[in-house]
């Protein structure tokens, strides 16, 4: 990944949406912000009991480093719904029930908050569409990967063989431990098992948007794990009490320069 760095505050970009210059996008670490204690310092979770008013400046901050003029959050309830933010009320900033977006609208970021769960990122070339989606173990098991692959395939029209995605820094194998598994995961997970009760769920991921079309090329994981580098990234799984990273991606208004 490619790391960038503005006013104090890192972020990550994927390689493989380098070269198009119509999106923007990054997996902001946690460093750079207004929060203190366990928050520190870039939490943008507000359900968390960190200060709200550090929460705001930590998303400003973070909507000025991608120049954006919005972001949208979704109230993440680990469930599989989505909505299309190009058919919502366009002034609205959060977005209740809400696991995954997706848009054609320019200027607005669509922002997924995380600690351990994955971020996954969705960007069609062809058709200039966006996606994101916060997927944990519980949307694993729900699949919820593949089902956006569906939902821009038959709401939007996109081809799978076109989609690329980007998979954010998250719980790595090693730490990945569910000692409930045979209650928690189906059977066809179990082969995803790298010890006993330790599951590969980066691997899972992959293998689900594959399942739906989409070309393992086209498919970038961070293979990076929240839980082993603290200085780094927010872990639930590690510390229990902490913050959340946001993961952005928007798309650029090209045709007005001062806002890029």
């Amino acid at each position: 990944m490619i790391v960038r760095e503005k006013d104090g505050v890192i972020w990550l970009e994927f390689e493989i949406f380098q070269g198009f210059p119509q999106i923007v996008h990054g997996v902001f670490l946690r460093k750079g912000g207004n929060s203190q204690g366990e928050f520190a310092s870039l939490n943008v979770g507000r359900n968390v009991k960190d200060s709200i008013e550090a929460v705001i400046e930590n998303r400003k901050k973070v909507q000025r480093c991608l120049a954006l003029e919005k972001l949208v959050f979704g109230n993440q309830t680990h469930q599989d719904l989505f909505v299309d933010i190009s058919e919502y009320n366009s002034d609205t900033t959060l977005v209740t029930s809400c696991d995954g977006f997706i848009t054609s609208l320019t200027q607005t970021g669509l922002s997924v908050s995380h600690a351990d769960c994955q971020a996954v990122i969705f960007f069609d070339p062809k058709k200039n569409v966006i996606a994101n989606v916060h997927c944990g173990w519980r949307g694993n098991v729900q699949n919820i990967l593949g089902k956006m692959v569906r939902t821009l395939r038959d709401q939007r029209g996109c081809d799978p063989l076109d989609i690329l995605v980007g998979i954010s820094p998250s719980l790595g194998p090693f730490y990945s431990e569910f000692i409930n598994y045979q209650q928690e995961f189906p059977m066809s997970f179990y082969s995803y098992q790298i010890k006993p009760c330790f599951f590969d769920l980066w691997k899972i991921s992959q293998d689900q948007l594959i399942q739906e079309g989409v070309l393992s090329k086209h498919i970038e994981c961070a293979n990076l794990c929240t839980y082993m580098h603290s200085d780094l990234f927010f872990s639930y799984r590690r510390d229990h009490v902490t913050g959340r990273h946001a993961t952005i991606i928007a798309l650029k208004d090209l045709l007005n320069p001062c806002l890029l």
